[in-house]
């Protein structure tokens, strides 16, 4: 590293692409390969502008819903990574959509941990934020009125259970802070001693590994840039760890939105990416460093590393 360097740049590992957020897009990618140009794709297919309009680029059509796909078509259509409630998985049936489905496999744990639970006569408890495309795909596995949302503390030391639960259960967002989801679980363990919970977090590998990783660089930058999108959930977590840790964090959707004005020659810049980023944006936020002050010197933190990976559906898999 070179002492004469103006600007200090630390790289979290891992950062970045996740691997159901790579399982994903690479089902799009065989998609259009296998059945050829267009496929649908109900909602972004990860949060991510630059991937989107990538995949745009190559023929997928972006929908809200279904009813945005034409009648009769033998076009594939593909659900995003967040999962979707059961009754889009039953219009695309009713309808006779080839569909293919990209829901992350932790995501389909966190469904049949619910599915088990209400199976067993328990209210479920779903900590997670409202709107959000996975907290609307887990809610609309269980019928009406027998799941919660919790997203808050306060919540947990309020919400309430039908009278005639058998029991209480909760289940999680895969892409929550760990120590706000921590502190929600404690909180209602006081309240229901006999609270059923997964025997293993339900936030991902990927969302804990990158929290971690954030953590340690806020100790050793003065500023922590995040790329992500806006609506990224594990994204914004990472702003806020960063920020709890002492760090001024900002989030980044590409280099053109980095706010210059806080960062000065001397300092150590933290650089993470959320689980949908690309690795791309990155080195385009590195590359902005370089054209503004010339001398940066790169350095990476890495605290672990990843070997997950997820098979691809049948539908697209190549065969041997």
């Amino acid at each position: 590293m070179s002492a004469q360097a103006d600007i200090r740049l630390l790289l979290a590992a891992p950062r970045g692409f996740c691997a159901g957020v790579e399982r994903a897009i690479a089902i799009v990618e065989e998609a259009l390969k296998r059945f050829g140009a267009p496929v649908f794709v109900r909602h972004e297919i990860v949060h991510n502008r630059h991937v989107v309009e990538s995949l745009r680029r190559k023929g997928a059509i972006f929908v809200d819903e279904l009813d945005e796909v034409p009648d009769g078509t033998d076009r594939p259509v593909i659900f995003s990574a967040h999962g979707v409630a059961r009754a889009v998985v039953e219009e695309a049936r009713r309808r006779n959509l080839f569909h293919i489905d990209a829901t992350c496999p932790l995501v389909f744990k966190v469904h049949h941990e619910a599915q088990r639970h209400h199976a067993a006569g328990r209210h479920v408890l779903l900590i997670g934020h409202a709107g959000h495309p996975e907290v609307i795909g887990t809610m609309g596995q269980l019928p009406d009125g027998a799941i919660t949302l919790v997203e808050t503390l306060q919540d947990a030391e309020t919400v309430t259970i039908p009278e005639d639960a058998t029991g209480v259960a909760y289940v999680t967002q895969t892409t929550l802070s760990v120590m706000d989801t921590r502190a929600i679980v404690e909180a209602l363990k006081r309240r229901f001693p006999d609270l059923q919970g997964p025997s293993k977090d339900d936030i991902c590998y990927a969302t804990t590994n990158r929290q971690e990783a954030v953590r340690a660089l806020a100790q050793r930058a003065d500023v922590v840039l995040v790329v992500g999108a806006p609506n990224s959930s594990n994204s914004r977590r990472l702003v806020e760890v960063a920020a709890e840790a002492g760090a001024r964090a900002q989030l980044v959707e590409r280099a053109t939105d980095i706010d210059w004005q806080v960062i000065t020659p001397g300092m150590t810049v933290g650089i993470t990416a959320g689980a949908s980023a690309p690795e791309v944006l990155v080195r385009e936020v590195i590359d902005a460093f370089r054209d503004r002050f010339g001398a940066v010197a790169v350095e990476e933190l890495r605290l672990r590393d990843e070997d997950v990976s997820f098979k691809l559906p049948p539908e697209v898999r190549r065969q041997a």
